[in-house]
């Protein structure tokens, strides 16, 4: 990751998620990711870009694989996603690069291109017949 893509991943963490996260999750291709902290324990709120693929749930990952989201994502064995006003939990994570953003609408390629976003992290939506694991929010 870049200094610049660092210096923006720490404002948004700080200051911008805050105030755009909750709109953000009412509006088409975006949501919030709701995770546990691997140390903490504690519910973080992360707002992220989603796709819908083959009935899974695609997300870019602007700053890398290495964001806390979703190293906490992988250590918990999923999350839950708020989108359009639903609350859906996600298991089975899976991040992957695809250079060709073949897994993005063809037009919102040139910005994650230019974002240098190329790698994305794909979850299955828990069936409630085979949840074996608890929500991440009571």
């Amino acid at each position: 990751m870049s200094a610049v893509q660092r210096r923006l991943a720490r404002f948004n963490r700080t200051f911008a998620n805050r105030f755009v996260g909750p709109v953000l999750t009412r509006m088409p291709g975006f949501g919030a990711v709701l995770h546990v902290g691997r140390k903490s324990g504690r519910v973080y709120r992360t707002p992220v870009k989603v796709f819908k693929r083959d009935g899974n749930y695609v997300m870019s990952l602007p700053y890398g694989p290495q964001s806390d989201w979703v190293r906490n994502t992988l250590a918990g064995g999923g999350c839950e996603l708020h989108t359009r006003g639903k609350l859906i939990r996600l298991d089975q994570p899976h991040v992957f690069t695809d250079p060709q953003q073949s897994v993005v609408p063809a037009p919102l390629r040139p910005l994650l291109r230019r974002f240098k976003a190329f790698d994305f992290i794909e979850l299955r939506p828990v069936d409630a017949d085979r949840s074996t694991t608890a929500p991440v929010r009571p």
